[in-house]
């Protein structure tokens, strides 16, 4: 798989008590963040200011890149491959979790770092 975009989106909405997500472009549906990988999106969503209830019942847009864009609210490291997916670490707060093996979808390979945005769904925060 070839990435033609430099930004992805994704919309997470909440349910059966973690975050999920589908993407019929890529035959993904109900998706799961498992592992470390909901508190990460936690965090994301408080920088963006979106109040949880909301964001839990209404879902969100995550915007995401391999490359630093203007208003990203956090960055992720690359830390190790594990189990066909790989793990990523938020540093302040200290937040690691894994991204399965769903991230190749988006990437042909692991980045190194991750930025990430979070906004309502209903429009940019």
């Amino acid at each position: 798989m070839t990435a033609t975009n430099a930004m992805m989106i994704i919309a997470p909405y909440w349910s059966d008590g973690t975050w999920v997500f589908d993407d019929p472009s890529v035959g993904l549906v109900r998706e799961p963040f498992v592992m470390g990988a909901p508190a990460m999106i936690d965090h994301v969503i408080e920088l963006a200011e979106i109040p949880s209830p909301d964001a839990r019942r209404d879902g969100v847009r995550l915007l995401f890149s391999a490359s630093p864009f203007p208003g990203f609210h956090k960055e992720a490291h690359r830390v190790r491959e594990e189990a066909g997916g790989n793990w990523y670490r938020f540093e302040e707060p200290y937040i690691e979790g894994w991204l399965c093996p769903a991230m190749f979808h988006y990437f042909d390979q692991a980045p190194e770092r991750l930025y990430v945005r979070a906004e309502p769904l209903g429009g940019a925060n």
